[in-house]
């Protein structure tokens, strides 16, 4: 059977030319000056837009606290 909907290549290069990468911008914190992406909250000290939305020293600590117990877990 014969493939009678054949694109040429131009027609494919067309299609593809919205399927190049961008490259992602990122902002500078106020408060840290760490690079974080727009729209989000800082993921180094939580803030969007000059007030604390994330409270990253808990999350911290109970990060490790959970890595603490897996690793008491692995050696019994």
């Amino acid at each position: 059977m014969v493939n009678h909907m054949r694109h040429n290549s131009g027609q494919t290069g067309s299609r593809r030319g919205h399927h190049a990468l961008e490259v992602t911008n990122l902002a500078v914190c106020e408060k840290c000056s760490a690079p974080r992406l727009k729209h989000i909250a800082c993921p180094n000290c939580g803030t969007y837009k000059g007030r604390v939305v994330l409270d990253t020293v808990s999350a911290i600590a109970s990060k490790s606290k959970k890595a603490k117990g897996t690793k008491e877990k692995v050696a019994a």
